[in-house]
């Protein structure tokens, strides 16, 4: 069954197909036999698509903004020329969306109806540079191949079960009756990431205890017992919680109503500024980009090691109250890009954590692993790096759903 996946974000377009088989659904991802990716970033009104097939790198430029024209090209490349795969899009059976936020509505992959549509579009303000970019990719689709069936995979769903402690915020509770809750986000990474460590291992999931650090240009934990999450780190929106790249993460709330009151700013500016001049790129005025930082530190730029002390802090202070929700740690997880790549932050954040007997063993951490314990042999909690496969774990969720319908 040939599978393709869409992963909209903010400022590109990722996709991929797989061709699952009913014995291919094993316990190791399958590579996709293609993918390509669409970088709007790189001029006003152009993009950049790549393109990966058959062993073959193909970079075309588009001489437009709109992405469900991007989206339209980008499927073209399927069927043309040396990246075909396919013969024809009608061999697509199932498409298969990556989407941010889908509020208290759905805790699982659910088919995409007009009914589902119109709730993604109502959660646009909580999800503003995201949502409104699935909903361009299910509409293309529907231009483009017609009446398949489209299922959402929704990153707020793996976080749905967290109890109503977790959940509420304490403002009035009528807020919270109106839809004012700690939602939850990177749902689909943790859960994957969550049944890789048990595999890892080779403990049922439900006998674990795990803090996964998805760490990346965005950046939430998780709390997980027994599979279950129950408690994160992003909230209402993805810019609680941690320091991110480009996003401030939690800060003093009556900042905002300084800076609105004696600064006259207006609700678009400081939006603008938690969401995209803050986290590493405002402290450093450097780049949203940790690699970027690093080595401002290593010119000696005081501004980029505050940058990359205030990440490390702030990510410590999370570990400890997920820690605090768990009881206990079976095994501390990282992933996504700086998680899978950075030794420097898993050392970093590794090693206020001694007293709970988790120790790091230095030559494996630096040592670029990949789906693998880098904890020493004496460490009471385990150290996992793992590499997350969010298309992947969609594509599983396409073939599922799709499987209990037929």
């Amino acid at each position: 069954m040939k599978i393709l996946i869409l992963n909209a974000g903010s400022s590109s377009q990722k996709s991929c197909l797989y061709d699952l088989k009913e014995d291919s659904l094993n316990d190791h991802p399958l590579d996709p036999i293609w993918s390509a990716n669409i970088d709007w970033t790189v001029a006003n009104g152009q993009g950049i698509l790549t393109v990966k097939a058959k062993g073959i790198k193909k970079i075309i430029n588009l001489s437009f903004s709109d992405n469900r024209q991007g989206i339209a090209a980008m499927l073209d490349t399927l069927i043309q020329e040396e990246t075909q795969v396919i013969k024809q899009l009608s061999e697509i059976k199932i498409v298969g969306h990556r989407v941010v936020h889908g509020g208290t509505d759905y805790s699982k992959a659910t088919l995409i109806t007009p009914e589902v549509k119109a709730t993604i579009r109502r959660l646009i303000p909580l999800a503003p540079t995201h949502n409104p970019a699935h909903i361009e990719g299910i509409e293309a689709i529907e231009q483009l191949l017609g009446a398949i069936p489209q299922i959402a995979v929704f990153d707020t769903a793996f976080h749905s079960h967290m109890p109503l402690e977790t959940a509420a915020y304490p403002i009035p509770y009528e807020w919270f009756e109106k839809g004012i809750r700690r939602y939850g986000f990177h749902g689909t990474s943790h859960k994957y990431c969550a049944y890789k460590a048990a595999q890892i291992l080779n403990k049922p999931l439900t006998d674990l205890k795990l803090i996964t650090c998805h760490l990346g240009n965005g950046c939430s934990l998780a709390a997980i017992k027994d599979g279950i999450s129950i408690d994160t780190t992003m909230g209402f929106t993805p810019l609680e919680g941690l320091m991110m790249g480009s996003r401030s993460g939690s800060i003093d709330p009556a900042i905002l109503i300084y800076l609105m009151r004696e600064h006259n700013l207006t609700a678009n500016q400081l939006d603008e500024m938690l969401n995209k001049e803050s986290g590493l790129k405002g402290i450093s005025g450097i780049s949203a980009d940790l690699r970027a930082v690093i080595q401002g530190i290593d010119q000696g730029n005081i501004r980029a090691k505050l940058a990359l002390d205030m990440y490390i802090y702030r990510l410590r202070a999370k570990i400890g109250s997920m820690l605090a929700t768990l009881g206990d740690l079976d095994a501390l997880i990282f992933t996504a890009g700086v998680g899978e790549n950075s030794a420097i932050v898993r050392e970093k954040a590794c090693e206020k954590f001694d007293f709970l007997g988790l120790k790091l063993d230095l030559d494996k951490n630096n040592n670029r692993p990949m789906n693998i314990d880098i904890s020493t042999t004496q460490s009471r909690v385990r150290i996992l790096v793992i590499h997350t496969e969010e298309d992947w774990a969609i594509a599983q969720e396409c073939w599922h759903l799709r499987q209990s319908n037929s």
